[in-house]
């Protein structure tokens, strides 16, 4: 059986479906940021995966820069020193952006201001006019 990747207790991943990547990192680090590969590029198609349909189509709806119009995942982790630590944190986000969709949303409740909230604005409102009426010219 293929290693699979634990989002949550109901979730796994198989590995294979999880494309890493170590590239170079960017920033601050002098010789040793140039000659490593430490930081690492995760890639996650949504849509090719064996996630279930509700967490794809909730996915697909989020409105994050790191998934793409194609439905891909792109995650770049970089923070770290080591390619090891990196590739936790990727997943670590990874794993993060799937169990956000799981949360229901909390439908809003439209409210009205109180009473004493709309005077205190008007009174406000009132005040600031009186001052800059005292700001021109006198006769």
């Amino acid at each position: 059986m293929a290693p699979m990747f634990e989002v949550s207790s109901q979730i796994a991943i198989p590995e294979s479906e999880i494309e890493l990547h170590a590239v170079r990192s960017q920033g601050a680090g002098g010789q040793h940021v140039n000659k490593v590969s430490t930081a690492i590029h995760l890639r996650f198609d949504i849509a090719a995966s064996s996630l279930p349909p509700f967490y794809k189509e909730a996915l697909l709806k989020l409105r994050d820069q790191r998934i793409s119009e194609a439905g891909v995942i792109t995650i770049k982790a970089q923070q770290h020193r080591t390619q090891e630590r990196n590739r936790e944190d990727a997943l670590e986000r990874l794993s993060l952006l799937i169990q956000s969709v799981a949360i229901p949303k909390k439908k809003r409740r439209p409210t009205k201001p109180t009473k004493g909230s709309q005077n205190r604005r008007i009174e406000g409102k009132k005040r600031l006019g009186r001052l800059k009426q005292l700001r021109g010219t006198l006769e």
